[in-house]
């Protein structure tokens, strides 16, 4: 059995088992009201208000991330708002976990949605403690859980009515294609035409990004085939040959941090994305040209995380990849010089890093945040921190639909191609609708104008954290 029939076969058993004992009711969404107007934090985005009464889930371990991890007895006291959101003290003052982290891997092993993994990997231990002091009654948890086991239901007929070539033989293809037309690029920049020389640019620019952004993510999250050690073979590939980053550090922060404490502080909150010291135009229009630079730098830093083997290795694939790019440029493009050379290196590499920069911004950043120790179960956590952009084109070919317009179902369901999370998007907005749950959406240029004019709030200041007093 294919590895995406066994999570969603797991999850139909589970929902299965909830619907003998309760039915979820229809409205099944968390007590949360939109924020007031002049919030920067709810500009422009869709949060239908949510109905009914209901109480917490409680904890389950399910393979496409129905847990959550249990309150603990130091959580800082918190002053309810009429509303039905309660705002605590800054990051500062929240529980961090201590202790030494299991470190970085490239086993792929399913990711819950508590931040465990079915492989085995160890969380964080103050979760771990919170786990045996406080548990929460049974009761609670069966609303919920039969809501992301029915739409997990839901999702597995899609999945299981497709054929391989839309489950993964698209973006492989779309992958494939841009492979094909790199030559086409680089033979362009021999030409003294000055639109062809363009052309060539904008091919290379295309093509880096495509294979960097989409291809990476993909890979990362073993969903560009059903093969795990082809898996970890195309996540070498894809980020430390062509993405000049290391796979492992990429895997452990953005699969295991980022999908599994999604917009939770000081673990998946986005922060890293900040730079406070800059100012808003020199972050948003300056700061991205440099990418190409701080990528491997960055990169460098990281390697001290893991063990030498694989940082020699790293190092390795990281060179063979940047300097098979200069070589190309002088020896099939022409060019004279070693520094004309890196100057159309760090052009074509830096092509889209404006959009890639707003993209992650925009998506996370500006949405509710939640302290460890109070943040809400799978359902409720990626409807309200995560937010869709419209359609694009050239965006959705280089950075994948999962990346952009479909970035909701994508946190869902993080193992789904991007095609796949394209066809599940009615699914997954219908029922989030249906059960009065948000499902964010807001335009580029909307989302662009806030984080201007809201810069400090957004990417200087600590961010206000929401509570969920009641599950509806």
């Amino acid at each position: 059995m294919e590895p995406w029939q066994e999570m969603l076969m797991e999850n139909q058993d589970l929902y299965q088992e909830r619907q003998k004992g309760e039915q979820p009711s229809e409205a099944g969404a968390a007590r949360i009201e939109p924020l007031q107007k002049g919030s920067p934090l709810n500009h422009g985005v869709e949060q239908p208000e949510p109905q009914g009464e209901g109480r917490n889930a409680q904890e389950k371990g399910e393979k496409l991330g129905q847990g959550d991890t249990p309150s603990q007895e130091t959580a800082n006291p918190t002053q309810q708002l009429q509303t039905g959101i309660s705002r605590v003290g800054s990051p500062e003052q929240e529980v961090t976990p201590k202790g030494q982290d299991p470190g970085p891997t490239l086993n792929h092993p399913v990711l819950e949605g508590d931040g465990n993994t079915s492989g085995g990997e160890e969380m964080p231990r103050v979760f771990q403690r919170g786990a045996k002091e406080e548990a929460e009654p049974p009761e609670e948890g069966i609303c919920e859980e039969a809501l992301m086991g029915e739409l997990s239901e839901l999702v597995q007929q899609v999945v299981k009515r497709s054929s391989w070539w839309e489950r993964h033989g698209i973006d492989d293809s779309i992958i494939a294609l841009n492979f094909l037309i790199l030559p086409a690029g680089f033979l362009c920049l021999r030409s003294n035409n000055a639109l062809l020389f363009l052309l060539g640019i904008f091919i290379l620019g295309i093509v880096h990004h495509t294979v960097t952004v989409k291809g990476s993510h993909l890979a990362s999250h073993n969903a560009l085939t059903e093969s795990k050690s082809w898996g970890k073979v195309w996540a070498i590939f894809f980020l430390e040959v062509c993405s000049a980053f290391t796979a492992e550090q990429a895997y452990y922060n953005h699969v295991k941090l980022h999908h599994g404490y999604t917009n939770v502080i000081r673990l998946g909150d986005s922060s890293t994305w900040k730079l406070p010291f800059l100012n808003r135009y020199v972050y948003m229009f300056i700061a991205p040209i440099a990418i190409p630079i701080l990528t491997p730098l960055v990169a460098l830093g990281l390697l001290k995380d893991v063990e030498l083997k694989t940082a020699l290795r790293t190092l390795c694939w990281m060179f063979l990849g940047l300097y098979s790019h200069y070589w190309l440029l002088v020896n099939v493009s022409g060019f004279q010089s070693v520094w004309s050379a890196l100057i159309c290196m760090l052009i074509t590499r830096s092509l889209l890093a404006h959009p890639y920069i707003h993209v992650n911004i925009f998506q996370h950043i500006g949405l509710p945040m939640f302290s460890a120790d109070k943040k809400p179960k799978r359902i409720h956590l990626m409807s309200l921190g995560v937010l869709n952009l419209p359609r694009n084109a050239l965006l959705d070919w280089s950075f994948g639909h999962s990346i952009i317009s479909c970035h909701v179902e994508h946190h869902l369901f993080p193992n789904l191609s991007d095609n796949m999370c394209l066809k599940i998007k009615p699914i997954v907005s219908q029922y989030l609708k249906k059960k009065k749950l948000p499902y964010n959406e807001d335009s580029y240029m909307s989302r662009l104008q806030l984080f201007l004019h809201c810069y400090e709030e957004l990417m200087v200041k600590a961010p206000p954290i929401t509570e969920l007093v009641g599950i509806q």
